[in-house]
């Protein structure tokens, strides 16, 4: 009788991990047997995973690095060159950063920005941004 409630929750962990859920995992809805009011968790059915509208942005240095970058992995002298650009500060400060500050691309190594093979990639934002772009 008391493994029901602990698989119920690993359930509903799994659920949030794997189809983008929002259950409420806070420890006083784990209680093995809560009381009715902490048992009730509104509107958590509706998955987030799958995106209901386009991305864009007005930035047109981050949308030229998508496009340069599309679904390849690109080391910055890599990108830049695709670009077209020579000075790697300005790259740096104008497109690299600020797109991965809003998430549109990430490094293979984030922890180690110095990693001799750290290249980037577009993430599922970016990936979506790629697509609109392409589409217009």
């Amino acid at each position: 009788m008391w493994l029901r409630p602990r698989l119920i929750n690993l359930e509903r962990f799994f659920r949030n991990l794997l189809l983008g859920e929002q259950w409420d995992l806070r420890n006083r809805y784990l209680y093995i047997h809560p009381t009715p009011e902490w048992s009730v968790q509104p509107n958590l059915a509706t998955p987030t995973s799958t995106p209901t509208s386009t991305i864009s942005t007005n930035n047109t240095n981050i949308i030229r690095l998508v496009k340069a970058i599309g679904h390849n992995q690109l080391s910055v002298k890599e990108i830049m060159s695709k670009v077209g650009l020579k000075d790697r500060e300005n790259f740096l400060d104008y497109s690299l950063r600020p797109a991965v500050a809003e998430g549109f691309v990430k490094a293979l190594y984030p922890d180690k920005p110095h990693h001799p093979r750290q290249k980037y990639i577009l993430t599922a934002k970016g990936l979506l941004l790629l697509e609109s772009v392409e589409s217009q």
